[in-house]
């Protein structure tokens, strides 16, 4: 059984989200920069990893991408909604990334996808899983621990 909540300071947890989020806004919403090289910088790298044997692709790496940028989001809107709601968290990460997929598609230079929006809502889903094996390892190697159950997590708080 999960934690209705996990002990965190909102006062932490609420400033984080909000340069997180405003991160992940500068990121995803600001006019696409094709002109700034820096997706030559990607393939550069890329080329060089598989030079040496790492056969890294730009179709690889940008979905991949996508989901790593959603992690923090399950951790930290699950840190506020708790985990017994985690379907909340990524019902919210779904919400997010099709807003952000939705204002995409008025920008220049940007490029919305169905794709980003199922990498991104995975990517909060795993963000939320990693906070709920987190929670639950810290549950299970408290000292004191009263959990006769190693499955079931307790919290205090």
């Amino acid at each position: 059984m999960l934690p209705a909540t996990v002990p965190a300071p909102r006062r932490v947890v609420v400033p984080l989200l909000v340069v997180y989020l405003a991160a992940v806004g500068a990121v995803t919403l600001t006019p696409g920069r094709t002109h700034d090289g820096s997706l030559g910088v990607v393939r550069t790298v890329l080329a060089w990893l598989d030079e040496r044997g790492v056969p890294l692709r730009f179709e690889v790496v940008e979905p991949l991408a996508n989901v790593v940028m959603f992690v923090p989001f399950g951790v930290l809107v699950g840190l506020l909604v708790g985990l017994r709601r985690w379907w909340a968290v990524v019902l919210l990460g779904l919400a997010t990334s099709a807003a952000i997929e939705t204002v995409q598609r008025v920008l220049p230079d940007r490029f919305s996808t169905v794709q980003d929006v199922v990498m991104n809502t995975l990517g909060a889903a795993v963000g939320v899983a990693v906070l709920a094996w987190v929670v639950a390892r810290a549950g299970r190697t408290r000292p004191g621990s009263a959990s006769a159950d190693p499955g079931r997590v307790t919290s205090e708080g």
